[in-house]
């Protein structure tokens, strides 16, 4: 699906005269083909835009520079998509590529829609769109941040004497699992956008890119690696939380196999009484005695109350 937006007094609207920006949403093999007569530039496919290498991501087609970046999409829901976006610099318009949908460009939208952000050429657009990526991001790392907290208090509410079941503890490493791979989809999403607006930094008048625009990429870039800071500490953070957890799961396990060889141990020499007793020889005086069935009891519940007290003692209870 394509769509045309042009400024307007200012402001971003859908393109009546001339266009300014281009977003194609799973574009197909004809509109792809238009803008490739228009632009005279070869637009990347979606195969082409998978791959990883710096030389694919980042490089110029004639007037054009095109740049590729890995953006996240759904980062509210249990399956997060981390994509790949193609932005196509071209003096006349800029061109996006997409086959998902950030969450980003929805309020990039919505916000040109309401207020003037100094646009006025395809750099300045794309320059603010990275901007509203960048924040999207932000948003994103600080949920991640309060997310995390949530779970240690709960991971280590157990410091406290509230006491976990193994089964909880398993949900909670669930939880912390999806937390992980957010935030390595977050460090990979920073790190295209790093490569992105580093370029655009360092090549000033080319494409049209002004010092001025250069120092706007400088300060995208600063911003764009104190949040790598930031999703790094985090991911330090989740494998810590992982840790423990796992630790807290071992020591559950643990507890029950005390438990169980505990009692193992209490009722073995109560067994091993009945036992002997237990045996059909001719020639057991006890048997025959009226005192022998209460002393075969006492001594049960002798031999079995030692080791009892022994391991009460020991602060295994």
């Amino acid at each position: 699906m394509r769509a045309d937006y042009a400024i307007h007094e200012g402001l971003l609207t859908p393109a009546i005269g001339p266009v300014l920006w281009t977003d194609l949403d799973h574009p197909s093999n004809t509109e792809e083909a238009s803008l490739e007569d228009l632009l005279k530039v070869d637009l990347p496919t979606r195969e082409d835009m998978a791959e990883i290498e710096s030389s694919s991501r980042i490089y110029a087609d004639g007037p054009a520079l095109l740049l590729t970046a890995s953006l996240l999409s759904g980062s509210e829901t249990e399956r997060p998509l981390l994509a790949p976006v193609t932005f196509v610099l071209h003096p006349e318009r800029l061109v996006t590529i997409r086959y998902h949908t950030p969450s980003a460009f929805k309020s990039f939208l919505v916000q040109a829609a309401r207020s003037r952000a100094g646009i006025t050429d395809p750099l300045s657009l794309l320059l603010a769109l990275l901007e509203a990526v960048v924040d999207r991001l932000a948003d994103v790392i600080e949920r991640e941040g309060k997310a995390l907290d949530s779970i240690a208090t709960e991971v280590f509410a157990a410091s406290g004497g509230v006491r976990k079941r193994p089964g909880a503890l398993r949900f909670v490493i669930g939880r912390i699992g999806q937390r992980g791979e957010l935030n390595a989809q977050i460090r990979d999403s920073l790190a295209s956008l790093d490569r992105i607006s580093g370029h655009l930094a360092q090549f000033p008048g080319r494409h049209g890119i002004s010092q001025e625009n250069k120092d706007q990429a400088l300060t995208l870039v600063a911003d764009i690696r104190s949040l790598t800071e930031h999703a790094s500490s985090m991911s330090g953070r989740t494998a810590f939380l992982l840790d423990a957890t796992l630790g807290l799961v071992n020591l559950e396990q643990n507890d029950i196999i005390k438990f169980f060889s505990v009692v193992a141990v209490v009722f073995l020499p109560p067994t091993l009484v009945g036992t002997i007793y237990g045996m059909n020889f001719a020639s057991m005086p006890e048997l025959a005695q009226p005192w022998g069935y209460p002393v075969a009891l006492a001594a049960m519940v002798v031999s079995g109350l030692l080791p009892y007290l022994w391991f009460k003692w020991r602060g295994w209870f």
